[in-house]
């Protein structure tokens, strides 16, 4: 699950050249747009794929997954693992270890957050230009190449498709450094929703036998 904060997730043909010192004006009108859609959202639930594949394209694994998100909370589900976030604590609970990891939540570090990827995660991490749009299905998708400005990063590229009709995040593909690739494909989404404020904590009483490891 630390991969979706390494992007995230969820993906990003010609390539625009830019200077490495400039982002594309028009990937950040892009990028704006999706970034103040989110922000009017209430609430956001949605579901998606993740699929994990080598340098040499050969697909490693595939899951899929189920994320709300309410303000600064978060929780992300795949199966036999989870995260909860309620704005100040990370849990990353595994089932089959009968662990959970416990953290302070990164409000402005260098991790992607859920809130990071579907907002503004780009305004000050990436370089970023438009590659253009193409057509999948009936949807018409634009696709920003992004490059992080700190290298030190262990991933080197991230590709976002944003469907240009609803302003929202299709998929993410990110590329890291050893050569593996993580794409983030998103199923549908409902916004809005009443949240309970409640399943974005980790109830110790509802996991009997788990073991807490407490990192703060």
């Amino acid at each position: 699950m630390k991969k979706l904060y390494s992007i995230l997730a969820v993906l990003l043909s010609s390539v625009l050249v830019v200077s490495a010192q400039k982002s594309d004006p028009e990937a950040k009108k892009v990028l704006d747009a999706v970034s103040a859609k989110f922000k009017s959202f209430k609430s956001v639930q949605a579901s998606f794929a993740y699929k994990v594949e080598d340098a040499r394209g050969k697909v490693q694994s595939s899951k899929t997954g189920t994320l709300v998100m309410k303000g600064t909370k978060y929780r992300v589900t795949f199966v036999g693992q989870e995260i909860f976030c309620d704005g100040r604590t990370v849990w990353n609970y595994d089932k089959s270890a009968k662990e959970v990891t416990i953290n302070n939540a990164d409000a402005s570090g260098g991790s992607l957050s859920p809130q990071k990827l579907f907002t503004n995660f780009y305004d000050k991490d990436f370089l970023y230009i438009l590659n253009g749009e193409k057509k999948v299905g009936n949807r018409t998708l634009q696709e920003i190449e992004l490059t992080p400005t700190d290298k030190g990063k262990n991933f080197h590229k991230v590709y976002v498709q944003i469907d240009k009709n609803t302003k929202t995040i299709y998929s993410m593909r990110v590329l890291e450094n050893g050569g593996n690739r993580y794409t983030y494909t998103i199923n549908n989404m409902k916004t809005d929703a009443a949240v309970s404020d409640a399943q974005f904590s980790f109830q110790k009483s509802q996991y009997p036998g788990v073991e807490e490891v407490d990192l703060r």
